[in-house]
């Protein structure tokens, strides 16, 4: 419970603005640590998908989970779109998903079709990626930002 009061917390520091003045778009680019993922959003053509009526949670790797792939994947997904896609569809899931809702083991269908494994042990986790952020709320959902980028099996 402590751990979800933290993140709770630590997420209503991260927005300036109002809540749910903006979409889960405006919100990442507002942000500044997510100029990769927008990058790949935009060539994957999902910008009028996450800034649509919703509503969607993100699960949004930092530039810092991009840089961490070995050199050259991320310039290799920007040619690949259909793995791009598939790859930043797998960080969405339909509905609005706040950390209170999660429970140790949860599975949750992501919009690409295959479901992610949810853990809220020692740390809330999404198929081993760690939520730092949580409960990033916009006008179409919310996010919640992993220190890595996970991959469909």
């Amino acid at each position: 419970m402590i751990r979800k009061s933290l993140l709770t917390l630590t997420a209503a520091g991260f927005m300036a603005a109002p809540a749910f003045a903006d979409d889960i778009v405006d919100v990442a680019v507002g942000a500044g640590s997510f100029t990769t993922l927008v990058a790949a959003v935009e060539a994957a053509g999902l910008v009028d998908t996450l800034k649509g009526e919703g509503p969607f949670t993100v699960f949004a790797p930092t530039d810092e989970a991009f840089a961490a792939l070995p050199e050259g994947t991320v310039e290799a997904l920007l040619e690949d779109i259909p793995t791009l896609t598939a790859i930043l569809t797998y960080h969405v899931v339909p509905g609005q998903v706040m950390s209170t809702d999660l429970s140790d083991g949860m599975m949750a269908e992501t919009v690409q079709g295959q479901s992610v494994t949810i853990g809220v042990d020692d740390a809330v986790t999404v198929d081993g990626a760690t939520v730092v952020q949580a409960d990033i709320e916009a006008s179409n959902g919310v996010i919640h930002v992993i220190d890595a980028v996970i991959l469909p099996e």
